[in-house]
């Protein structure tokens, strides 16, 4: 009899589970109908997805385990501790579901026709990032990007001033004559809203002259102080997509072809940096460490690489220096499988995309950052050439 009835306790249970699943099928239909119909309807509705993104935020394992509490209320009869076994409920959802419930993501991005294109993964994080606060990044309107209209700029005094703190002394060790690593801008006219009068949308942070190229010289000027001869290529890319008629999306077709050219050109380039902005707001991009305020850096790899792991192992070993020297600094490493999703990393293992700061950053903790990359890539470098000279060494004596 005892049998029977827990057989039977067994079936309702499991048939709680389904109507809870359907009701929750049943809302997200819901909520993608409405979608679909404001995005028809009003083009500036459109279901971006960074905003199903800030959505899916409040999310959690808590709210779905309470969704399936309204069907059967043993659930909810349960003293749950959600701060200590998070690891076997996301295992049961993701085997039986493909929900992860640390990735809210995942709850909505298989269902949203082209949603699963803005997938990414974080391969190492850094200290506060997790998929709630992933880089971001925005196309700009059509207006700026063939810059029929751009913003006055502002708060420019000092900005060529170098800070008393960046001087060094001359370095011990030089690649002399030789230039080992080219910096360049894909997304060159990505710029900070301190410096664009009046504009305080974020996806209007574009600008010809003040942008990420201000970075590029920075950098340029650590990196050589430490002895890393270094070119910087300037070329703007947005003004030759403009020329050709083609739209944001190239703008990496566009910048594949002056890398190729400048590696052609010049046989001892080894380290390839495509320096960008992220999107994310102050909160998110920015650090104070030792007193100072710092512009928070992202290494991005493209997933559609096939030779992403090697591009994957430099970025790790800058962030993992970074975690040594300047704790909390990079956000971390992150896979991205949207858009292009290569950025022209198959041309080189060594070759990198680096989101400096955000929106809101200013130069001065930009500046920063770009000192402390060459400080901990300086040591990269030479390590590496030392372990090279070794292994030279030792082939010539066998």
């Amino acid at each position: 009899m005892k049998a029977r009835n827990s057989g039977t306790f067994v079936m309702v249970q499991g048939t709680s589970l389904l109507k809870a699943a359907g009701l929750l099928l049943l809302f997200m239909l819901l909520i993608f109908s409405i979608s679909g119909l404001l995005t028809s309807l009003k083009p500036q509705y459109r279901l971006m997805s960074s905003s199903v993104n800030q959505a899916a935020t409040n999310v959690n394992g808590e709210l779905l385990y309470q969704l399936m509490g309204w069907e059967n209320h043993h659930f909810l009869s349960v003293e749950q501790d959600w701060t200590s076994t998070p690891t076997l409920t996301n295992m049961v959802f993701k085997l039986s579901s493909n929900i992860n419930l640390n990735d809210p993501r995942s709850l909505l991005g298989r269902e949203l026709p082209g949603f699963y294109q803005f997938d990414g993964k974080i391969l190492v994080a850094g200290e506060g990032t997790n998929y709630t606060n992933m880089p971001i990044e925005s196309a700009p309107p059509i207006e700026i990007m063939k810059a029929e209209r751009e913003a006055s700029l502002q708060n420019l005094e000092g900005l060529e001033k170098p800070e008393d703190e960046n001087q060094l002394p001359a370095p011990s060790q030089t690649t002399g004559k030789r230039k080992v690593v080219y910096l360049y801008f894909t997304h060159n006219r990505e710029s900070y809203l301190p410096y664009l009068k009046g504009v305080t949308n974020p996806n209007l942070a574009f600008h010809s002259k003040i942008n990420v190229t201000k970075i590029g010289d920075h950098l340029k000027t650590s990196l050589e102080d430490r002895g890393i001869g270094t070119f910087i290529d300037k070329t703007d890319v947005q003004a030759n997509l403009n020329k050709k008629g083609l739209k944001y999306p190239s703008s990496y077709q566009e910048s594949r072809s002056v890398v190729q050219t400048a590696m052609a050109s010049d046989r001892d380039l080894q380290y390839f940096i495509d320096i960008h902005r992220d999107s994310n707001r102050k909160d998110k991009s920015t650090i104070t460490i030792n007193g100072k305020s710092y512009a928070k850096l992202a290494f991005i790899i493209g997933g559609k690489n096939p030779n992403h792991e090697k591009n994957e192992k430099l970025a790790t070993e800058l962030h993992k220096s970074l975690e040594k020297k300047y704790k909390g600094l990079s956000r971390g490493v992150f896979v991205k499988y949207s858009g292009n999703a290569v950025y022209n990393q198959n041309l080189s293992k060594n070759a990198i995309l680096i989101e400096f700061g955000g929106v809101d950053n200013t130069f001065e903790e930009l500046n920063r950052s770009a000192d402390a990359l060459a400080d901990v890539f300086s040591d990269f470098y030479w390590d590496a050439e030392k372990v090279n000279k070794d292994v030279e060494q030792s082939t010539k004596e066998q």
